[in-house]
């Protein structure tokens, strides 16, 4: 709190007023109108901040979610793949050594199909 100090004054007015000029009162209404119109501009930085934050933990949630959907869909993938080799594994140590020919074969045609489309264009 300031300390006011009177000089030459007795006629018992409140500290802080000069008279009818009023220059102390006028200068506390400046700095309290300053610090309304700081306090009113802190309030509305922090109201932009709060509904950004919000958002961004929408967002995360909305990400994690769909984080969590593609791990799903990866595992299962991966289990489709894994049984698809063993498969291919067992049908390369049976004796059907001549359809793995074939396919093969139908491979390299394909892809031969395929480079030659591509080539004519």
């Amino acid at each position: 709190m300031p300390v006011t100090v009177r000089i030459g004054r007795s006629d018992g007015a409140p500290p802080g007023s000069y008279g009818n000029y009023g220059y102390a009162n006028s200068g506390y209404n400046a700095c309290e109108e300053e610090n309304d119109r700081l306090t009113e501009s802190l309030r509305s930085k922090v109201t932009a901040i709060k509904s950004l934050s919000i958002e961004i933990g929408h967002e995360v949630k909305n990400q994690n979610k769909l984080l969590a959907e593609m791990d799903s869909q990866f595992d299962s993938t991966t289990g489709f793949l894994g049984k698809t080799m063993g498969r291919l594994k067992i049908l390369s140590r049976g004796s059907q050594t001549k359809l793995l020919c074939y396919m093969m074969l139908f491979s390299l045609f394909v892809f031969f199909v395929i480079y030659w489309i591509i080539k004519l264009r």
